[in-house]
């Protein structure tokens, strides 16, 4: 301990606040206080877990936000985690917002869309949150079995009815687009859905009940088959939605377990009484924490949309402070909201059953980790052995170049350390100094650029004192992976030595997936079946697949440019407002001038300069 963190520990208030843990500049720690004093002088003596031990081993300064109240200290507490994400802090890595079904009400036939965030604002309907994508999409099919909904994304109704689309003629959709059904009608179809995917099937049932006995006395025989089998598949379907209870409750449930290293929060979202679904969320280096703890700060971390609170809260223990953290989640969600530990009945019965799922999923989770690093570390240790490496390849950097016939030609850098992915490592260079199709001078910039740049930034962090790991180009590799033959390897070499590095590099062929190294004329044939074999391939094709979606993506923008950007008036506003009233760039240079003038900002100057262009484009 320095004298200036003696000082200042001396010096601590006694008041509620926020303090933050520093270690050569960098935050490494936040937590929260009632009493200041108190509690920062703790880490500094006593005994501590290993992961509190480290922490306090690390800071060499902290300073320190006062607050009127603990709620306060609470609020600001989770909004500078959020912000600033300290390493030691217990942080939840699924930051996305779960999907919702959506209904838009003011269109004059509406669809059912999946949406990441609730607007209260918009006057649409809106259900879930449901636990991933998936999930919502399994929801959607079955509606869609059930419900004729239109699916496209036109602006109905259309002044020139279409013809009706395959959709329609497979029973999908009552074809709106064509005038095939009145609004009316296609609100009686969308007030069944609305009720469906509210929980309440009684009254849909009963609707059908009547259709089939209707079909059956006009002797329909086979129409009322139908609606029988759709009765049945409804039935089927609520049934499988397992009732938790009758009444219309929203709870979701909370609970964790341990095993000394991470930790595994159990999640489930229950409405209108029925379990939609359930999630096990992994917090990394947690497993040495309190349940408390880490309850405590899941519940802020996960709840930063107030859409996603729900009325009661059930969890396993009660973290601390109970007050603050139900005083957070009312403010949050602007309403009611109970954080309870039932220790009776059915509700006590469903901690336990988050429990044992926490339990399964963390113990499924360390099998499949302890198998993973089996293998990896295998493939990395053949590798090393093959190429001769000084040490184990624990970070392996793979490039490759992509473009079309050297137009927006783009290189691809992905990082694997330890042999998985490290996505949030990955980089994408815009080719800058090569004109034309020239794989090799492309390498060549790309791994001049990209350890120049690295060696430049490991120097400047290590004058300031900062961790070099910790930049943006500063964490060099342990080998290089160029895709490609020879030649391409030869120029990343002189390009390595022209910026000063000295990496081992090797090239992975596509064509007979064979390994060169430099200076060695007869390539390295590994089995094909072999642990480094499937990595470096692994890493080859990542490479190649992060670099022609980049190249595709700018390709797109591009040519989305150069077909509208060239008419004389076309700026964004309206180019944006001709593809979403048309769905795309093609059906834009078919349409009538009445048709393009129904767009907002399209004159009838305009439309005639769009018809122009269309018919010399042709």
């Amino acid at each position: 301990m320095n004298d200036r963190l003696r000082e200042k520990i001396a010096m601590l208030p006694e008041s509620p606040g926020c303090y933050i843990m520093k270690s050569k500049g960098e935050i490494i720690y936040i937590g929260k206080a009632v009493n200041l004093k108190n509690r920062v002088r703790q880490y500094f003596h006593g005994s501590h877990t290993p992961k509190v031990a480290a922490m306090a081993a690390r800071v060499d300064d902290f300073d320190l936000m006062l607050c009127q109240t603990n709620f306060e200290a609470l609020t600001l507490e989770c909004n500078l985690i959020k912000k600033h994400k300290p390493f030691y802090n217990i942080l939840l890595k699924d930051d996305k917002h779960y999907p919702y079904l959506r209904i838009d009400l003011s269109e004059t036939y509406p669809r059912l869309t999946l949406a990441r965030r609730m607007n209260v604002r918009d006057g649409a309907k809106y259900f879930g949150p449901y636990i991933g994508a998936t999930a919502v999409r399994q929801v959607m099919e079955e509606v869609r079995r059930f419900f004729p909904l239109r699916t496209c994304k036109q602006s109905l109704p259309l002044k020139t009815p279409r013809r009706p689309c395959m959709n329609y003629q497979i029973g999908k959709c009552l074809a709106p687009c064509a005038g095939l059904v009145s609004e009316s009608d296609y609100r009686a179809i969308l007030d069944r859905v609305i009720a469906f995917l509210s929980g309440d099937s009684r009254e849909l049932i009963r609707q059908l009940e009547k259709e089939m006995l209707d079909a059956s006395m006009r002797m329909e025989y086979e129409q009322a088959a139908v609606i029988r089998d759709k009765i049945s598949d409804i039935k089927q379907l609520m049934e499988e939605q397992h009732a938790i209870q009758t009444r219309n409750v929203e709870q979701d449930i909370l609970a964790v377990a341990v095993d000394g290293i991470d930790a595994m929060v159990q999640l489930t979202h229950i409405r209108t009484g029925r379990m939609e679904g359930g999630r096990a969320i992994l917090m990394e280096g947690c497993g040495g924490d309190e349940p408390e703890q880490i309850l405590a700060q899941f519940l802020t971390q996960y709840y930063d949309d107030e859409h996603l609170i729900p009325r009661n809260v059930l969890v396993q223990c009660l973290p601390e402070p109970v007050e603050e953290l139900e005083a957070w989640l009312r403010e949050r969600k602007g309403g009611a909201v109970t954080l309870a530990c039932p220790q009776r009945g059915d509700k006590a019965d469903l901690i336990r059953l988050a429990v044992k799922n926490a339990e399964n999923a963390l113990f499924h989770h360390r099998e499949s980790q302890q198998i993973k690093f089996a293998r990896t570390t295998l493939a990395m240790e053949e590798l090393q052995q093959a190429l001769d490496l000084p040490t184990l390849p624990r970070r392996i950097e793979g490039y490759d170049i992509s473009n079309t016939q050297g137009i927006l030609s783009v290189a691809a850098m992905v990082v694997f350390e330890e042999g998985q992915p490290a996505k949030k490592e990955y980089r994408h260079f815009r080719i800058k100094t090569v004109e034309g199709p020239n794989d090799f001078a492309s390498m060549y910039e790309v791994i001049h650029r990209r350890l120049t740049h690295g060696l430049e930034e490991l120097r400047e962090r290590t004058e300031a004192g900062l961790d070099p790991a910790a930049g943006r180009f500063s964490k060099l590799p342990d080998v290089i992976l160029i895709d490609g033959g020879p030649e391409q390897l030869r120029y990343a070499q002189r390009a390595m030595k022209a910026a000063g590095a000295n990496i081992p590099m090797f090239s992975l062929a596509e064509r007979f997936e064979i390994i060169f190294v430099p200076d060695q004329e007869e390539p390295i044939v590994l089995d094909r079946r072999s642990n480094a074999q499937l990595l470096i391939q692994h890493i080859r094709d990542e490479a190649h697949r992060f670099g022609i979606t980049h190249h595709r993506a700018l390709r797109g923008k591009n040519n989305l440019h150069s077909e509208l950007d060239n008419i004389e008036g076309i700026g964004p506003k309206r180019r944006t407002a001709l593809i979403r009233h048309f769905g795309g760039v093609k059906p834009i240079f078919t349409a009538s001038k009445e048709a393009l003038m129904e767009v907002e900002g399209i004159s009838s100057e305009m439309a005639e300069r769009i018809l122009a262009y269309a018919k010399n484009r042709k």
